[in-house]
């Protein structure tokens, strides 16, 4: 007679395999993606690989040789993914889950479920075609449209925290910007026109007449961008420390237009703890993330800066970052006087990335918006402070 312990074991491995078979399509709705594996440890139920291979789906028992993401948990929460009763997104940010490679990957494990048996603020991943570029992006929810934006080296699994919080009562759209993440990485300027440009063909893409914006860093800075011109598709902006246009150390700028980015495409030595270090100095206490968090978010963002595309499209962005006009009648600081969205800043006084001192300028601008500058925080208020943040994006969305 086996032990107790091999029982339980050996049950909760029959009940995932049989979970897999049943709830598991056979095809991928991502199309033809090549041949990539997900390997999931469910520790002593055992390890399981789903492939993919020419759109088809394939459930294996062991680990695949090389495999583009790794999910760990325990047998049961797993089930409980499995079956449609526990969001998988949102198991990772509880700590219930660990990820290890491609996080784009191991979201994509919701979509291969049957839609038919999950709740609709699930996310489910989608691929769109936006103003021709080929754009992957995470779906949930009914009611109000919220598009999400992330920032610079960053993917729309930065935007989770709050794509969770408001898909249980929006529909909320987080892309993967082009050149970012698995969207595609096209020739392109990278500025915010272009970025603009490219939401706006995201709208028409998937039907959509007005939504809110919601944009960190460099994605508040495109999220602006869309405000300024195309007003009447925006109903209101929220933006987490917005990428603005620098107002000092312009004297770079004749160099910084000299260097193209186009000799990114040579290949770049980036050390794993010079990420790991810079992206905790997004944060003012770096220790209220979980360490896996990290771990994951640097693997993310070493998988895309490892292809010669994703560094041009990284250096591009960059370079029109610091670029952007902050004078003139076509400057960035005129230009946005003319704001007709009502929107919401939120600050962080902590943030060494774009310093709180920003707010003033745009209070200044800008009168009938909201700033908001919290205490203690860093660059990435929706991580660091979920709580105050969602609350502040919430009261924002329901005023009017």
């Amino acid at each position: 007679m086996l032990a107790e312990p091999e029982t339980r074991a050996r049950d909760a491995r029959h009940r995932i395999q049989a979970a897999l078979r049943e709830r598991l399509l056979p095809i991928s709705p991502l199309g033809d993606e090549g041949h990539q594996s997900l390997v999931l440890e469910a520790g002593e139920a055992g390890t399981f690989t789903i492939a993919t291979r020419a759109g088809r789906v394939f459930v294996n028992e062991g680990r695949a040789a090389r495999p583009g993401a790794v999910v760990r948990t325990d047998a049961e929460t797993l089930l409980e993914i499995l079956t449609g009763a526990r969001s998988g997104a949102q198991t990772w940010l509880s700590g219930h889950l660990s990820l290890r490679g491609s996080i784009a990957l191991a979201l994509r494990l919701e979509g291969l479920l049957d839609p038919a048996r999950r709740p609709r603020h699930f996310a489910q991943p989608r691929r769109v075609l936006a103003g021709g570029v080929d754009t992957f992006l995470l779906e949930a929810g009914e009611g109000p449209a919220v598009v999400l934006l992330h920032g610079l080296g960053a993917t729309n699994a930065s935007m989770l925290t709050t794509f969770v919080e408001l898909s249980r009562d929006h529909r909320v759209i987080a892309p993967d910007l082009p050149g970012f993440g698995d969207s595609a990485k096209p020739v392109a300027r990278y500025d915010a026109r272009f970025f603009a440009q490219w939401a706006v063909a995201l709208l028409d893409a998937l039907g959509i007449e007005r939504a809110h914006f919601i944009g960190n860093s460099m994605g508040g800075r495109i999220s602006l961008e869309v405000g300024l011109l195309a007003p009447a598709r925006v109903d209101r902006l929220v933006l987490f420390a917005p990428a603005v246009a620098f107002r000092k150390l312009r004297q770079f700028v004749p160099l910084v237009r000299m260097l193209r980015p186009e000799l990114a495409t040579l290949p770049v030595p980036l050390p794993r703890r010079t990420v790991l270090r810079t992206l905790q100095q997004c944060f003012s206490r770096p220790d209220r993330l979980p360490a896996a968090w990290y771990e994951a978010a640097v693997d993310e963002f070493i998988r895309v800066f490892g292809t010669a595309r994703g560094r041009v499209a990284f250096f591009s962005s960059a370079r029109q970052i610091y670029l952007d006009p902050p004078w003139g009648a076509a400057g960035f600081w005129a230009r946005l006087r003319e704001l007709e969205p009502p929107a919401l800043f939120v600050w962080g006084d902590r943030d060494v990335l774009v310093p709180s001192r920003f707010a003033r300028h745009v209070e200044r601008m800008v009168p009938h918006a909201r700033s908001v500058v919290l205490r203690d925080c860093g660059h990435v208020p929706h991580f660091e402070l979920p709580e105050t943040t969602h609350r502040l994006v919430r009261e924002h969305l329901r005023t009017g």
